[in-house]
C-alpha cells in the first residue's frame, strides 16, 4: 500500500507540474508577442480550432493527437509536450528533496520562472523585465517568509538583497571585459537581471556555483556547436539557458559541489 501511494503522490505531483508546464508554453510564446496569456484559450495557430478538453490535456493530449491538429492535420511541435514532461519530472523532483514544504512549494516558483525565461531566451535572445523583476520580488517574498519562520526577517532579507547586486556587479564586470577584449558586446543586458533573480532565491554560494556552472556548460555547448558547424565562431546564443540550468544543478547539488570545492581547495578550513 505504501509503494502505491507513493505512486500516486509522485503521479499528482507530475500531473500538476505538467499542467503548469502547459502555461508555461503560453507564457513563451504570448509574452514576447504581447499577447493576453488568458485569451484566446489554447487553440491550433494555423485553423484556430479551440482545443478541446480532453486535446489539452498535457503530454498526453499531443500522444492522443500524434502531434497534429486533429481538424487541419498541422504538425504539433514535439517541444510542447517535453516542456510539460520536463516540468512534471522537475516538480517530482524538488517533492523527492523538500517534500511538502515552504522550500518546496518556493523552489517550484522559481523553477517554473527559470524555464519560462529559458524558453524566451532561447527563443528571442530577451529576457523579459516582466519576468526578471517580478521573479526577483517574488525570491525577495520568500527569503522574507524563510526568515520569518526563523524569527528572523531581516537578516533573511538582507543577504538575499546582498546576493542579487552580487549578481548584478558580477555579470556587469563579466559584460563589460568581455566586451572590451571581444569589441562588442558580450552579454545582454537582461542576464544580470536573471543572476540578481538567481541570487535572491539562492543566496551567494548557490550564484557563484550557478554562474560556474553556467559558464562551463555554455562555453561546452558552444564549442560542440561550433565544431559541428551549427554556429559561427563570432555567433551569439543565448546565456539564459545555462544560466537556469546551473541554478537547477545548484539547487540540487550545490551543497556537495560547494563541499567538494571546500575539501580540494581549502582542506583545513
Amino acid at each position: 500500500m505504501e509503494i502505491l501511494a507513493y505512486i500516486l503522490i509522485y503521479a499528482l505531483v507530475f500531473a500538476g507540474g505538467a499542467s503548469v508546464g502547459s502555461f508555461l508554453n503560453v507564457v513563451a510564446y504570448r509574452l514576447p508577442a504581447g499577447l493576453s496569456l488568458v485569451s484566446p484559450p489554447s487553440h491550433c495557430p494555423k485553423c484556430n480550432h479551440r482545443l478541446g478538453s480532453t486535446e489539452n490535456i498535457p503530454v498526453f493530449g499531443w500522444l492522443r493527437l500524434r502531434g497534429r491538429c486533429r481538424w487541419c492535420r498541422t504538425p504539433i511541435s514535439p517541444r510542447y509536450p517535453s516542456v510539460e514532461a520536463l516540468t512534471g519530472i522537475l516538480f517530482c523532483a524538488v517533492y523527492w528533496v523538500f517534500g511538502f514544504s515552504s522550500l518546496g512549494w518556493g523552489y517550484c516558483l522559481l523553477l517554473s520562472w527559470l524555464l519560462a525565461l529559458s524558453l524566451i531566451d532561447w527563443d528571442t535572445m530577451t529576457l523579459p523585465d516582466e519576468l526578471t523583476r517580478s521573479g526577483l520580488v517574488l525570491g525577495l517574498l520568500f527569503q522574507a517568509f524563510l526568515g520569518w519562520q526563523a524569527g528572523n526577517v531581516a537578516m533573511g532579507l538582507i543577504s538575499a538583497i546582498a546576493s542579487g547586486v552580487l549578481g548584478i556587479w558580477l555579470f556587469d564586470a563579466i559584460r563589460i571585459i568581455g566586451s572590451l577584449v571581444i569589441g562588442k558586446n558580450a552579454m545582454g543586458g537582461g542576464d544580470p537581471k536573471l543572476a540578481a533573480m538567481i541570487g535572491v532565491w539562492l543566496g551567494w554560494q548557490y550564484l557563484l556555483v550557478t554562474v560556474f556552472l553556467a559558464c562551463l556548460l555554455g562555453s561546452l555547448t558552444g564549442l560542440v556547436a561550433v565544431c559541428l558547424g551549427n554556429i559561427g565562431r563570432r555567433q551569439a546564443i543565448p546565456f539564459g539557458p545555462f544560466l537556469a540550468a546551473g541554478a537547477v544543478l545548484s539547487l540540487f547539488w550545490g551543497d556537495k559541489i560547494v563541499t567538494a570545492y571546500k575539501s580540494i581547495f581549502f582542506p583545513l578550513l
